[in-house]
């Protein structure tokens, strides 16, 4: 199996960004990852204004894959994630949604034991690790690791996890993806604006499905499909309108398996869920999860 190190990383996901490594369609890479900060927190005295904010979300990659074309697919089917032993999260003035009320900046070093993250003497929280930043080239300009869009980018959705398979664009020839961020612990809308950042390890098959086959026809990407649910995904500065993008995927979606319009909003709305990933982004997303059973191709 091929692992890439953590020191082969991006900023920014763009078309001009060089390969470290061609895969053929159903191979294993383990892509290794630095934390959101690149390690520039080392404990909880680090002084804020010494970080390099350049130098945030870096993503392991890209990855070329063979054969991968223009309207193409890759599926990231994400077999095992391991972390780090230790932890940060932070919180602070100008940041997340509790920015305008925080005066200072405060960094919390969490021990990571026994599948669970030491909060405190009297709070252990369980893990649920995931990967925040996951996704290809854009067709235009190049995005940003820390912003989410149709390529898939920050998305951190916490969905994005052991056991699911992450569908994403095809925007340039080889598709260019690339991942990171890992997290150890992080709750829907990532409120303070940070999980529980971490270093580690990430081990995924990635498949490539070409524009003509039934997925490509009947996906609205990005999206996610674990055991028991399919997901769309949607970014978009207004959140309001970042719902209604990731609706009308599911729509669309649930359109292409012979379901009217009408139909559709009303499974949606009565067995689907609207779920917030973030809110502390450049870019809000959420996700729209319903059962797989409704969803046949």
């Amino acid at each position: 199996m091929k692992k890439i190190p953590k020191e082969q990383s991006i900023y920014a996901f763009s078309a001009e960004n060089t390969p470290v490594l061609h895969i053929d369609s159903g191979e294993r890479v383990i892509f290794e990852t630095h934390d959101a900060l690149e390690g520039q927190i080392v404990d909880e005295n680090t002084p804020f204004d010494g970080l390099d904010w350049s130098r945030v979300n870096p993503a392991t990659g890209p990855v070329y894959v063979n054969g991968a074309e223009i309207g193409d697919i890759l599926a990231v089917s994400i077999e095992k994630i391991e972390v780090a032993a230790r932890g940060i999260a932070l919180c602070g003035k100008e940041l997340g949604v509790m920015g305008e009320k925080l005066e200072n900046y405060a960094i919390k070093s969490i021990p990571i034991e026994s599948g669970a993250a030491i909060f405190s003497p009297k709070i252990k929280l369980p893990l649920n690790k995931m990967i925040g930043v996951i996704g290809t080239a854009p067709a235009g300009s190049p995005v940003p690791c820390g912003v989410p869009d149709l390529h898939g980018g920050n998305m951190d959705c916490k969905d994005v996890r052991e056991g699911a398979t992450v569908f994403l664009p095809v925007n340039v020839a080889g598709g260019l993806l690339a991942l990171g961020d890992l997290h150890a612990a992080m709750a829907d809308g990532e409120v303070g604006v940070t999980g529980l950042e971490v270093a580690g390890e990430v081990t995924a098959q990635i498949k490539l499905y070409k524009k003509d086959s039934p997925k490509a026809a009947i996906l609205r990407l990005p999206a996610i499909i674990n055991e028991e649910h399919i997901m769309t995904i949607a970014s978009h500065e207004d959140l309001d309108i970042a719902v209604e993008m990731a609706v009308a995927n599911m729509v669309q979606i649930l359109e292409k398996c012979k379901f009217s319009g009408y139909d559709a909003t009303m499974l949606i709305s009565l067995a689907g869920d609207v779920r917030i990933c973030q809110v502390v982004d450049p870019k809000k997303t959420v996700r729209v999860v319903l059962p797989r059973k409704f969803v046949k191709f």
